[in-house]
């Protein structure tokens, strides 16, 4: 596994210009998810900066760059986990933080936030099953509690993605029992049964033990190749951004450096701070 790459000084960061290469956006189309001049701080710390990023229907988009680079903050506030200290975020057209009355924007209540934000699947780091419950109810318990759906239609949705994730001979083990890669297997299960129109991947081999990377990264790329939903994934895999994304985002300082198409910024990127970072790599 990767290891992941040292911050640079935040003075020089905030002065890089964006470089973003040619045909990194699909034409004509609708961004799935638009950012508008977010930014998030904490106490005088600047996490992210007047960043605007787009990610459209079925594209999959690759985060890289150093640790402290604003990645998992941006990712978590479409997931509300995180709210943006000022800027705006749209999911499929609506606002997500914020609500339209009368032409005037305000605070979105939870109701209007629990809805926005169900098209939106995501996994973490760190697989957060339930302990206590089975491989089968650790997926059902969405469809079944919020979503609404009923227990025998919601066993049957969840043993066909268990199954798509190989795991479907697993219905009655408990988290404990599987290894680390299974259980971020039994993760992507328990977001995709949800049907989500967007997934959110965070660093999701960085727990696993390295023989166990693979098998993760090999069900994601067979999700990627259904070509249904769009994804965004946060990795320092560089190897495995390449082969999944349409589009590379590099990030540093909380701001978007450079993004375009694998096959440009992997072997051509345009900015110093974009060669210096993949240079680490390229030289393992």
């Amino acid at each position: 596994m990767t290891k992941k790459g040292k911050m640079c000084d935040m003075s020089q960061v905030s002065t890089l210009p964006i470089d973003v290469n040619e045909s990194s956006e699909p034409v004509g189309n609708t961004p799935i998810v638009q950012y508008t001049n977010i930014s998030k701080s904490y106490g005088k710390t600047e996490i992210l900066k007047d960043l605007d990023f787009k990610i459209y229907p079925g594209e999959k988009v690759a985060i890289i760059g150093p640790s402290g680079s604003g990645k998992t903050t941006l990712a978590r506030m479409l997931m509300t986990l995180e709210k943006p200290s000022s800027g705006r975020i749209e999911v499929n057209g609506e606002q997500l933080w914020h609500r339209e009355v009368n032409g005037k924007l305000l605070p979105a209540d939870e109701k209007h936030i629990r809805k926005v934000r169900g098209d939106i699947g995501m996994v973490f780091q760190h697989y957060n099953l339930f302990p206590h419950m089975t491989i089968l109810k650790n997926v059902t318990a969405a469809l079944i509690h919020v979503a609404g759906i009923e227990k025998t239609e919601a066993e049957q949705r969840a043993i066909q993605m268990l199954k798509k994730v190989g795991l479907d001979h697993k219905l009655d083990v408990y988290p404990a029992q599987l290894s680390g890669g299974q259980q971020q297997r039994v993760a992507i299960a328990r977001a995709l049964v949800m049907k989500p129109k967007i997934m959110l991947f965070d660093e999701v081999t960085s727990a696993l033990d390295p023989e166990l990377v693979g098998e993760v990264l090999e069900v994601i790329r067979e999700i990627a190749a259904e070509g249904e939903m769009a994804m965004l994934l946060i990795t320092h895999e560089m190897d495995f951004a390449r082969d999944i994304a349409d589009r590379v985002v590099f990030m540093e300082g909380g701001k978007v450096v450079e993004e375009g198409p694998p096959n440009l910024l992997f072997t051509k990127p345009k900015h110093q701070r974009t060669k210096e970072f993949l240079s680490r790599f390229h030289s393992r």
